[in-house]
């Protein structure tokens, strides 16, 4: 199967709420949150999901190191 790919606009549906997944884009790749606590409702520390987090996560304590744990599901095109 082709890897998957967003423009903003469609990352922007991936909102968290609603029953619609949490997807957030770091470096072009977009990772699940959906599953992860931290998470729910698609918002965690003031940020929302659905949006390109590249800037955000250099700024969080844990920075890139936790993208690893997460699934991705595409590319932020």
């Amino acid at each position: 199967m082709a890897e998957k790919t967003f423009t903003l606009e469609e990352l922007s549906q991936f909102d968290g709420e609603n029953g619609h997944p949490a997807y957030v884009a770091v470096d072009g790749v977009v990772y699940d949150l959906s599953n992860i606590p931290a998470w729910a409702g698609g918002k965690h520390h003031g940020l929302t999901a659905g949006k390109d987090h590249a800037e955000a996560i250099l700024k969080a304590p844990h920075g890139k190191s936790v993208l690893a744990k997460l699934p991705v599901v595409g590319k932020l095109v």
